[in-house]
């Protein structure tokens, strides 16, 4: 579990890839500081695990489905990466819960200046528009950001001066891709209600309900 307040931005140092599988090795700082094997740390917003460490890099794996789901099957050696590791239980909460579960890959489709902001605007896949409120909460990259906008394919959220500075949205162009998670919260409630809806309507097509209506004897 994480926060989507990134603690640093690190840099890849090498990558070893398949088809469909990477081994990523990450220079680091801050999250190194008190890592162990088989901790979680969010690269770019996906939950990698840690499987070797020193002072200044670590290394994790990157299986078929993480490949395949995510933008971290673009990275090349000097690409720039947004990490954090996992919330501790009794640190301080600055962002919202962010799983680490990428949800889709957005592309930039916008952006643009406005005083000391930049409107970052995200195609999105259309099944995804249900999860997002306005003033709600998204992860992008791991970053945990403000919804200022939605359309059926889309979503605009807003940079202030510091996040542009301390993570990698700062330097994205448009047409890049960008992980995303939409809001835990939101996933959960859907979900709850798309299934009692589903639950009632079969409940009130019972054999009861037909006969009483004159389709069965």
């Amino acid at each position: 579990m994480f926060t989507g307040i990134i603690e640093e931005i690190g840099s890849v140092k090498g990558v070893r890839s398949s088809a469909s599988s990477m081994e990523l090795k990450l220079a680091a700082g801050k999250v190194l500081r008190d890592v162990a094997i088989g901790d979680s740390i969010s690269v770019n917003g996906v939950c990698l695990t840690v499987t070797t460490f020193s002072k200044d890099e670590f290394t994790a794996d990157v299986m078929p489905e993480t490949f395949k789901g995510t933008s971290l099957r673009n990275l090349k050696t000097g690409t720039k990466v947004n990490l954090e590791r996992a919330m501790a239980a009794g640190g301080r909460f600055g962002g919202h819960f962010v799983n680490g579960h990428v949800d889709a890959v957005g592309t930039i489709k916008s952006l643009q200046e406005l005083e000391n902001a930049l409107y970052v605007t995200i195609n999105i896949p259309s099944e995804l528009s249900v999860f997002f409120v306005q003033k709600g909460s998204v992860a992008i990259d791991g970053t945990s950001l403000t919804v200022f906008g939605i359309t059926d394919d889309s979503i605009t959220v807003s940079l202030i001066p510091q996040t542009k500075e301390d993570t990698v949205l700062g330097s994205k162009k448009i047409g890049d891709e960008v992980n995303i998670e939409c809001d835990m919260m939101a996933k959960y409630i859907h979900r709850f209600f798309t299934k009692k809806t589903e639950t009632t309507a079969k409940k009130s097509l019972s054999y009861d309900f037909l006969s009483d209506h004159g389709f069965a004897d």
